[in-house]
């Protein structure tokens, strides 16, 4: 994991989501391995799992004994220790799911809301979070993420397009989200959020390095790197649907021609004239370019093929990658991994991974501020008093 613990004094909120992290992140396990992990002692780790399993977040497990001996408690998330809201805003209306600390979707809604203006989006989506939290009564509720379209503030980019969303240009979004829900708020672009979703929940957290390659109604991606997503200058590192790969290609909103998003995307299949097969196999040798060059970018373990697209094209389109894959960096001859997976989250990702938002942003060391304000020590979103319930 790469995180070690502090034995400063106000250092002692970051050490509770260090150990919690390290349960998340390897769990079942034990005090003695978490405390060898993370650089802290065993009294110290047993202090803090203590105060864990009394706030719930965790569950203490002891199998029956095989022999002489009591054998070691392990440690393991509470799926329902906690939970957070996901929304997902498109082109075509509001998502929105409640999930627990383990990654299920309790309970998912929908709004028909064809280019939502931000008025519009928060009144419904503050309608459809109660409605969800509801279904957990008395249940500790961390925080709410929403995912938009990205890439976030490049004028060309951001409202052209299928992916438009017109009128959220310098909305303050965080703010909107806490006011109309009540709720600790986190935002990500929807690609970013779903590659944080799949580290959290689903394949990510085999790997420290890998590429999270988003299919929706465009396309874009994020390199994950020991858990954390390159954010770049701007935040929208990653973002590939707008390289021109075709050559006098067909035109894009952009201003550009030949984009990738022109012919890897749902929209571009939903252009098609013709079979879902029929249209992978038309544009494999665009996807073999795009993963070459992704592999060239960022040397990831692996690509994760995830976003809207269904299960079952993502799965044709990884295999079209078994054999017909470009040579690049990655074409090593010591690799044990495939170049190219699919990933675990479905077409809940999106969701899931707004949710990991939230999670991440109340309990992951990584959001956590270890040199915080003089006036900031102490306060510990772990012990409930900030957390909405």
């Amino acid at each position: 994991m790469g995180l070690r613990g502090t034995n400063q004094e106000f250092g002692r909120p970051y050490n509770r989501r260090i150990v919690l992290e390290a349960i998340r992140a390897t769990g079942p396990t034990t005090r003695g391995r978490i405390a060898a992990e993370v650089g802290l002692t065993v009294q110290t780790v047993s202090t803090i799992i203590r105060e864990l399993e009394e706030q719930g977040y965790i569950l203490s497990v002891r199998e029956e004994p095989k022999g002489r001996g009591l054998p070691p408690a392990t440690l393991r998330i509470n799926p329902e220790g906690g939970y957070a809201v996901g929304i997902h805003v498109t082109p075509l209306g509001i998502n929105a799911a409640l999930i627990n600390l383990r990654g299920d979707v309790i309970d998912s809604s929908h709004r028909e809301a064809p280019n939502a203006t931000p008025d519009l989006a928060f009144d419904l989506i503050g309608q459809m979070v109660p409605d969800l939290t509801r279904l957990r009564p008395g249940g500790r509720v961390l925080g709410i993420g929403m995912a938009l379209p990205g890439p976030f503030g490049v004028e060309s980019m951001s409202f052209v397009g299928p992916t438009t969303m017109a009128g959220w240009k310098d909305v303050a979004l965080r703010e909107r989200l806490a006011a109309t829900t009540g709720l600790p708020a986190f935002f990500e672009t929807d690609m970013a959020a779903a590659a944080m979703g799949e580290r959290l929940y689903g394949l990510g957290a085999a790997y420290a390095d890998y590429y999270y390659l988003y299919f929706g109604v465009g396309l874009g991606g994020v390199m994950v790197h020991d858990g954390t997503a390159l954010r770049g200058a701007w935040g929208n590192a990653g973002e590939i649907g707008h390289i021109p790969a075709v050559p006098g290609g067909e035109p894009c909103p952009c201003g550009n021609s030949g984009c990738l998003e022109r012919y890897l995307s749902l929209e571009a299949l939903r252009r098609w004239n013709g079979s879902e097969a029929d249209w992978v196999k038309e544009i494999s040798p665009i996807f073999h370019s795009a993963i070459a060059t992704i592999e060239n970018l960022f040397d990831p373990e692996t690509v994760i093929l995830g976003g809207l697209a269904s299960t079952e094209l993502l799965e044709r389109l990884a295999a079209t990658a078994a054999d017909g894959l470009r040579n690049s960096v990655s074409a090593r001859t010591d690799r044990t991994l495939p170049r190219v997976v699919v990933a675990s989250g479905g077409q809940h990702a999106v969701l899931r991974g707004a949710a990991a938002l939230a999670v991440s942003g109340v309990l992951s060391p990584r959001f956590g501020q270890i040199f915080t304000a003089d006036r900031d020590r102490g306060r510990d979103p772990l012990n409930g008093r900030e957390i909405a319930a």
